[in-house]
């Protein structure tokens, strides 16, 4: 039975997978536009943000609602593909509690298990894979003394201030956390329980993360005063935005096909929010005295990261990525 719960033919068509993986990025960015507290809009008195230039998404009104928005929001997307699930194999008179388990397998959490099969929680490596592919910046910080136990870090700034601020909680924990969930977890599981290939759903899927970010640009329009240069300031900057963000996407969703966990995508997502997009330009001119070393660790970050990106991510006994050898039916058997 478990064989035709996780496996056999496609539970549901490709034609309902875009349907409801565009319900849930709708359900995810939708939510930041139920509550008042939440919305951004102009002021009653003119195209003016709160505070002058600061973007609404950072007051902390704004945050506070959007936290309580997406945390729900994703607690529905989980319920969502939980229904899924259950409508899609209730035919077969199917316990709940199996139907529960099987979610859990699909979307990556390590506690799930069904019968013998339980989700593999990957080795430390696929986590390092984000930090080697950063080695450049890493060494430029090391030069900066920035980095932890050097003389220009402190508990204080770069720990307490960053991580545990409101902007910090957002921007670190409950953001990347929930989009992981939506967006990797949610949606790959729907195309994956109709069939899709593995390069399809790491191609298709980053482009709604990508999409969920361009509402960015109605925030940014109104914090540059709402004229025309700011929406070219807007219009550019959200493209730039879609451009990176799909590209982590793409990152993103190999990560969480390749090792069937939620886990790996939440800590690449967190440390790239931690690091931002790299500044060799700056880097190479504030350290101008190792500007060929800066360029040497940026090199070998990229070809670090290539070399293991394959490897550290091998996972046996993976509902989503079989390797050499294994089928659907030997690997999960009940």
């Amino acid at each position: 039975m478990l064989n035709h719960l996780l496996f056999p033919k496609p539970l549901i068509t490709t034609s309902f997978a875009h349907y409801v993986s565009l319900g849930l990025a709708c359900i995810y960015v939708g939510s930041l536009y139920l509550s008042k507290n939440a919305r951004i809009s102009l002021n009653g008195k003119g195209a003016k943000p709160r505070r002058p230039n600061v973007a609404m998404r950072d007051e902390p009104d704004v945050i506070r609602a959007r936290l309580l928005a997406v945390s729900i929001a994703t607690v529905a997307c989980c319920l969502a593909v939980l229904g899924v699930v259950w409508e899609s194999v209730s035919w077969r008179m199917t316990s709940l509690d199996i139907v529960l388990d099987s979610v859990m397998l699909r979307l990556g959490f390590p506690i799930a298990s069904i019968g013998p099969i339980t989700t593999n929680i990957p080795s430390i490596l696929p986590h390092l894979i984000t930090p080697l592919l950063f080695l450049g910046p890493l060494f430029a910080g090391f030069l900066s003394h920035e980095l932890p136990g050097q003389r220009n870090w402190r508990w204080q700034s770069h720990i307490v201030g960053r991580f545990f601020s409101l902007h910090g909680i957002r921007n670190y924990w409950i953001g990347p956390i929930t989009e992981e969930v939506v967006f990797r977890a949610c949606i790959l599981a729907v195309y994956h329980m109709s069939g899709a290939s593995n390069m399809r759903m790491i191609f298709w899927s980053p482009l709604l993360f990508g999409l969920a970010h361009v509402h960015h640009a109605i925030d940014t329009f109104y914090a540059k005063g709402g004229d025309w240069d700011a929406a070219k300031v807007a219009l550019f900057g959200t493209l730039f935005q879609l451009s990176y963000t799909s590209l982590f996407g793409f990152y993103a969703s190999f990560l969480f096909l390749r090792t069937g966990s939620i886990l790996p995508p939440i800590t690449a997502h967190i440390f790239c929010n931690v690091m931002g997009i790299p500044m060799i330009g700056y880097e190479l001119r504030r350290h101008a005295k190792y500007r060929n070393y800066i360029k040497a660790m940026y090199l070998a970050g990229i070809i670090g990261f290539v070399y293991t990106l394959g490897k550290w991510t091998k996972t046996k006994d993976n509902l989503y990525w079989l390797q050499e050898g294994e089928t659907k039916y030997a690997v999960f058997r009940y």
